[in-house]
């Protein structure tokens, strides 16, 4: 009973790798490196990537569950969301994406993916029931951890000693980090953002601001890459 009920608090919500090249600025060698995707949800990113011969690990607290449950889950929340969207078309830039009909297209194809995919990807380990700030990786295990649509976005709910843990942990496993959006849900640049940045520059890391091609949310269009030192 648990466990039910802290799935029907989640809100599984799936995109596709071009989304992710996009949102991230990944370049065909980028693609090439050894990935790790941090609350990557039921994304097809790695289902793709891995399709294409790319090395990726995704970690979220949802693989904790089966197959069964999560596409239960899905269906429901996916006429949920979708409604809301409808409803509220006028808040979205629709660039990427032209129409409310063609994100649930994309979503549920993505999903759908990600679901055909998911049990064969726990058995590799391409998928992982961990979550951040404490991962269990040995350090620089991989060349670039991106976050999408969790660090940032959800400012109100997680403070910033959160934010600021889960970058440096992913900084520790990874050589190079990448975040989208750096909106919060309320459309705002998130709180935590600058004095992140200025933590970071005092241990020894660069961050950038870097615009990125892809705008769905209004004004969301920009991501903060980090590494060691100057690049």
């Amino acid at each position: 009973m648990n466990t039910e009920q802290k799935l029907n608090s989640i809100v599984p919500w799936g995109r596709n790798l071009e989304e992710y090249r996009q949102i991230f600025s990944l370049s065909k060698e980028d693609l090439q490196k050894k990935i790790l995707g941090c609350g990557d949800g039921p994304s097809s990113f790695n289902a793709e990537l891995t399709a294409r011969g790319g090395e990726i690990t995704s970690i979220d607290p949802i693989y904790k569950f089966t197959k069964e449950q999560l596409t239960k889950r899905i269906d429901e929340v996916s006429v949920e969301v979708m409604g809301m969207v409808r409803q509220y078309s006028s808040n979205f830039v629709w660039k990427n994406i032209k129409n409310p009909d063609e994100l649930e297209s994309i979503r549920m194809s993505a999903m759908r993916r990600f679901l055909a995919d998911y049990e064969q990807g726990l058995e590799q380990k391409r998928y992982r029931f961990e979550m951040l700030p404490s991962l269990s990786f040995e350090d620089r295990s991989f060349d670039l951890a991106l976050s999408s649509h969790f660090l940032f976005l959800y400012s109100e709910h997680l403070d910033f000693e959160f934010h600021l843990n889960s970058i440096l942990e992913m900084l520790r496993v990874a050589e190079e980090v990448r975040i989208f959006p750096l909106m919060t849900l309320n459309n705002i640049y998130s709180p935590h953002l600058d004095k992140v940045r200025e933590v970071l520059a005092k241990r020894g890391y660069t961050s950038e601001i870097i615009k990125t091609e892809y705008e769905f949310q209004q004004g969301a269009d920009e991501m903060m890459k980090v590494y060691r030192g100057t690049n």
